[in-house]
């Protein structure tokens, strides 16, 4: 199962995410060095040859999201100057992606800025896991495979969710998201219909679809503050849902004041992926799943000039099976 020859290295933002995909694929994490001089300057060097390999960088953008992003940066810098054939960021978690159009005339478009960044530093190719936006994809001048966390997530959560389920949006633009969830689980989906006070708070105004008496499963691509979250619970159980909640997001950011605001009775189970390392313990309702089997499924095919199109289909699961065996060994 081994793949062809290339050097797979890890920033340090998630290192268990890049061991964890490493030993899925059978090779070891290719030697770096990132140092941090006292004036808060980084330097970023290669520890083993790379001239004409394909290259491979593990980084998400979190924590510390400027520093994240600047450490691949110079990943990036230092694998083209160093004669790399071509370099592939694994970005699981893809930071700045929220400002995806202007709101006023006089704010930065900072999904599209990344883009620029990245590719003029010398980036050839991008793996990324649940864009905040999908036209994200469309600033990148270079490949993007924008893959997607939600049949791991339903293959975890599907024994544990009663069959009166209803598969609950946050918002509009996360409607697509949930009709996934609700397709694979087969469950009936609702949308909360909100107003954004500000870059913190959210205020749903109602809930559409039925959701009285049913135990819900809200989805998201990301819980920050935990703040829509919340006002999801109350909204839902003021329109008569049953106080049997679960919370299913890609990205776990889960910031300072989160668990306090995701602390509400009904909420049985908070279940997210390790696109972000977390730091949070004794939290006995939060469940951390890997997505290591399939980050390193992509790796393989891009390595080996396959077809990406399995990984999207309905036999994912066959297709990322021999990378979950090898990470159980």
């Amino acid at each position: 199962m081994r793949p062809p020859d290339f050097a797979l290295f890890s920033g340090s933002a998630n290192v268990p995410l890049a061991g964890a995909i490493a030993r899925a694929l059978s090779r070891p994490v290719s030697r770096s060095a990132t140092r941090n001089f006292p004036d808060g300057e980084m330097a970023v060097s290669l520890e083993e040859p790379v001239r004409a390999r394909p290259v491979y960088i593990v980084q998400s953008m979190y924590p510390r999201v400027t520093e994240s992003l600047f450490e691949l940066l110079l990943f990036i810098d230092a694998c083209r100057r160093a004669g790399t054939r071509e370099i592939t960021a694994v970005v699981p978690y893809l930071g700045y992606a929220r400002a995806d159009k202007r709101h006023a005339r006089r704010e930065a478009i900072t999904a599209s800025m990344l883009a620029q960044l990245l590719t003029t530093t010398g980036l050839h190719h991008l793996v990324t896991v649940d864009l905040h936006s999908p036209q994200i994809e469309g600033f990148y001048p270079v490949p993007v495979e924008a893959l997607t966390a939600v049949p791991i997530l339903c293959a975890e959560l599907k024994a544990a969710l009663p069959s009166t389920t209803v598969v609950i949006s946050p918002d509009e633009g996360r409607v697509h998201m949930a009709r996934e969830f609700g397709r694979i689980l087969g469950f009936p989906i609702a949308v909360l219909h909100k107003i954004r006070a500000s870059a913190t708070e959210t205020k749903v105004l109602h809930v559409v679809g039925d959701v009285r008496g049913r135990s819900c499963l809200i989805i998201d691509d990301m819980i920050t503050t935990g703040g829509t979250i919340a006002n999801a619970v109350s909204a839902l159980l003021k329109a008569g849902a049953s106080p049997e909640i679960t919370i299913a997001a890609t990205h776990g950011v889960l910031v300072e004041g989160a668990r306090e605001r995701l602390s509400h009775p009904a909420i049985r189970r908070i279940t997210v992926t390790d696109t972000i390392a977390q730091q949070h313990t004794a939290w006995p309702e939060l469940k951390v799943v890997t997505l290591a089997p399939l980050l390193a499924a992509a790796i393989q095919r891009l390595s080996g000039g396959e077809s990406m199109s399995d990984l999207f289909h309905e036999n994912f699961s066959r297709n990322i099976a021999p990378f979950v065996s090898t990470l159980s060994d």
